[in-house]
């Protein structure tokens, strides 16, 4: 299995700040709907296809879900896919919500 990078909300905060990286949301559409990480992409089985295609493999890409366990294999999948720097962001969005802004779509 690949070993992926993960990173703490405080260096993604970071990464954000320095729009250093495409930050992708992989939870179900009402969740995003509901709050995300200002910028976020939200990716699903309809898009994720689009932006593997059309996205820069050298692009950082910081992927996050509700607890960080599920983005995890999604940063796999990109890591397969080409994708050269990525990684999963711990805790996920609730650990996220606690600490920095978000935003409703």
């Amino acid at each position: 299995m690949i070993d992926i990078p993960q990173i703490q909300i405080h260096e993604a905060k970071k990464k954000l700040e320095e729009k250093a990286s495409i930050f992708v949301d992989i939870r179900d559409p009402g969740s995003y709907r509901a709050a995300h990480i200002p910028g976020a992409l939200h990716l699903h089985d309809g898009n994720v296809q689009e932006f593997i295609q059309n996205t820069d493999k050298e692009t950082a890409v910081v992927v996050y879900c509700y607890h960080g366990n599920s983005s995890l294999g999604a940063a796999a999948y990109f890591v397969e896919n080409g994708f050269k720097n990525v990684a999963s962001m711990s805790g996920g969005f609730e650990a996220w919500r606690q600490m920095y802004e978000h935003e409703p779509e």
